[in-house]
C-alpha cells in the first residue's frame, strides 16, 4: 500500500513516515510545504511532494496520484491564529477529503483530538482547534470514504511503550506521538477499525489488542 502522509514534516508525521519506510508491506510518500524539508526525506530514501494545504483540491489530488490510502496529519500549530487553524486544519483537510475522492484513493486515516464530539469539553483558548476538528471529522465521515477517525490525548514526546487504552469516549490523559503513529501503522490495513472513530490515551493494552476491542 502506497500510503500519502499529509503534515509528514509534523512530530507524528515524521514518526509516521519512519516505521512505514521500514515497512514491508507499505510505501509512504511524504506531502510537505518547503523546500528546505526535502532533504530530511531523502535521507530516508522517501518520495516527497511539495504541496500547500492552502492550494487548490487539484494540486493535492495531483500529489495523492498513484497512493492508495491517506494519513492527515497536518495542522497549523499552536503559534497560529484562529484564522490559519480553519485554514488548515479544517478546510485543508476538507480540500484533502475532496481530493481522494476524486482520486479514487479509498482508505483515509484522520488524527483528530480527544473530545472533538464533546463540546462542553472545549476551553475557551482551544475552540477554534476543536471546531476544525469536530467538523473535518464530520466531513470525513459523510464522505463514503473507508475512514478510521484517530483522536489522541494530550500529546507527549515521550518515548513510546507500545501500549494504549482505546474506546469511543475517554477522559483526558497524555500519549507520546510515537505511540499515534503506531496506532495509524496498524490502524492502515485493519478492517476491525474501518468506518470507525475512537480516542486513545496511554493504557496498558498492547496496540493490536486494543484496536481488536474497539
Amino acid at each position: 500500500m502506497k500510503v500519502l502522509i499529509v503534515g509528514a514534516n509534523g512530530q507524528i508525521g515524521r514518526h509516521l513516515v519512519q516505521l512505514l519506510s521500514q515497512s514491508q508491506e507499505h510505501t509512504p510518500k511524504a506531502m510537505i510545504r518547503l523546500e528546505e524539508q526535502i532533504s530530511y526525506f531523502n535521507s530516508l530514501g522517501v518520495e516527497t511532494v511539495l504541496t500547500s494545504l492552502e492550494g487548490s483540491v487539484d494540486e493535492i489530488a495531483d500529489a495523492m496520484e498513484g497512493c492508495d490510502a491517506v494519513v492527515f496529519t497536518a495542522g497549523s500549530g499552536g503559534a497560529t491564529g484562529a484564522d490559519k487553524t480553519l485554514l488548515i486544519d479544517l478546510d485543508g483537510a476538507a480540500k484533502t477529503i475532496k481530493a481522494a475522492e476524486q482520486t479514487g484513493t479509498e482508505r483515509f486515516l484522520m488524527v483528530s483530538a480527544i473530545h472533538a464530539d464533546r463540546r462542553e469539553m472545549w476551553g475557551e483558548d482551544i475552540a477554534p482547534y476543536y471546531v476544525a476538528k469536530h467538523h473535518a471529522d464530520n466531513i470525513l465521515r459523510a464522505s463514503g470514504l473507508v475512514y478510521t477517525i484517530v483522536r489522541p490525548g494530550l500529546l507527549t514526546n515521550d518515548p513510546g511503550t507500545g501500549r494504549i487504552r482505546a474506546t469511543e469516549n475517554l477522559d483526558s490523559g497524555p500519549i507520546p506521538r510515537e505511540d499515534v503513529a503506531q496506532v495509524l501503522l496498524h490502524c492502515l490495513d485493519n478492517e476491525h477499525v474501518f468506518n470507525k472513530t475512537f480516542e486513545i490515551i496511554s493504557g496498558d493494552d498492547e496496540i493490536e489488542e486494543a484496536l481488536d476491542r474497539l
